[in-house]
């Protein structure tokens, strides 16, 4: 695990953004099936209203999808656990994200695993959140511009591969990226979406379906 955030009381809020407020997003997590220690205490730690425009920092600890702009969302604080503990499950030390967004996943994986990777398809989103990334000192988190379908030749193979949009089909080309022993989790679906957890043994997909959810769609291309 990764030495956890050290934040200056700016970073770490006051007002509705105390540690209280967090501390009480953390409980309703553990009340809701969230059991991994590491994940519950970075999520103690981590300041989602950095996250989020000034407008909605006041909603930044409920436990709902928040715009972010350009027709994405912040995920639930509740899926973005869940897909956390079950990517930590294989004991990862180097992971990809698919869909840098905010960066608030991002920042979580930063938190918990020594190595990580993140690419975002709209750059007007990138910069934003390399920016925070930045601002919280999380050096060993590195994102870059591009299509997140292709994943990131350049960086691979890794543990862990963690899509935070929803394709139609598995990509093949994040099934390729994958280390031996490594797990992909993605949603997975159209209209009805599936939280989905392949292992990769033997050179083979072994799939476990968890549970449904409801992601923007996986875009193809970068702008």
């Amino acid at each position: 695990m990764v030495e956890l955030l050290q934040l200056t009381p700016e970073l770490q809020g006051i007002g509705f953004t105390s540690q209280r407020t967090r501390n009480r997003m953390v409980d309703r997590l553990a009340q809701s099936g969230i059991s991994h220690p590491h994940v519950l205490e970075a999520l103690r730690q981590l300041p989602r209203h950095l996250f989020v425009d000034e407008a909605l920092a006041h909603r930044a600890y409920e436990d709902t999808a928040l715009p972010i702009g350009l027709g994405q969302t912040l995920s639930q604080p509740y899926i973005v656990a869940r897909m956390t503990e079950l990517l930590l499950e294989a004991k990862p030390q180097k992971v990809l994200e698919i869909g840098t967004g905010s960066g608030f996943q991002c920042a979580l994986l930063a938190c918990l695993i020594p190595d990580v990777h993140s690419i975002e398809r709209l750059e007007p989103l990138l910069e934003k959140a390399r920016q925070r990334l930045k601002d919280l000192g999380l050096k060993n988190a590195q994102v870059s511009h591009g299509d997140g379908q292709l994943g990131l030749t350049s960086h691979a193979p890794f543990d862990g591969i963690l899509v935070t949009a929803a394709p139609k089909d598995i990509p093949y080309e994040l099934t390729e990226q994958l280390n031996e022993g490594g797990r992909l989790i993605l949603p997975l679906g159209d209209e009805v979406q599936t939280l989905c957890v392949l292992d990769k043994k033997d050179g083979k997909l072994v799939r476990q379906d968890m549970e449904p959810v409801r992601f923007v769609p996986l875009l193809p291309g970068a702008c």
